[in-house]
């Protein structure tokens, strides 16, 4: 049986995710407004990995035996200065979302809660993997001396996140 913290602690990530998920798909959103198809499709993809993270921590509350608690997700921000700053919002909110995962593991750890920090190995491994990848974009757009206006730079970093998505 999982604690009263745990619990919660799941259920805040539950909306956490499904946060995540609006956010990347408002991203997705802007960018299909400013003409940037191939990171449009990049950010929709996210969207909807995000979605399976939040299914993925309702189905252990399930097999647990735990309420399922849905809380308000406010609306995520609808306007970005640039594709430069969209992908540097993401990057901050990948590392938000590592330093929750990382507190659900702790609270386990300390819980001895060992089932729960064995199913938040899983995350902990994503978070990794995200952060890696929105600071490899970073990156790349640094390499091409991407600063966020229209032009040659712009167009491939678009393409290069069109890249990603498939």
């Amino acid at each position: 049986m999982l604690s009263d913290d745990i619990v919660g602690m799941l259920n805040k990530q539950v909306d956490a995710e499904l946060y995540a998920s609006q956010l990347y798909l408002q991203m997705a959103a802007w960018c299909q407004v400013k003409g940037l198809a191939g990171s449009a499709r990049f950010f929709q993809g996210h969207a909807t990995e995000e979605t399976s993270h939040r299914d993925r921590i309702v189905e252990y509350l399930f097999e647990c035996d735990a309420p399922v608690r849905l809380g308000t997700v406010e609306a995520p921000p609808a306007e970005f200065g640039s594709l430069l700053d969209v992908i540097r919002k993401a990057y901050e909110h990948e590392q938000l979302v590592t330093a929750s995962i990382n507190a659900i593991a702790s609270a386990a750890l300390a819980a001895q809660d060992f089932s729960t920090f064995s199913f938040v190995q899983w995350f902990i491994n994503e978070q990794r993997e995200e952060e890696s990848l929105f600071r490899g974009v970073l990156d790349h757009a640094s390499l091409l001396a991407f600063k966020g206006e229209s032009g040659e730079a712009m167009w491939h970093l678009n393409n290069y996140l069109e890249g990603l998505a498939e």
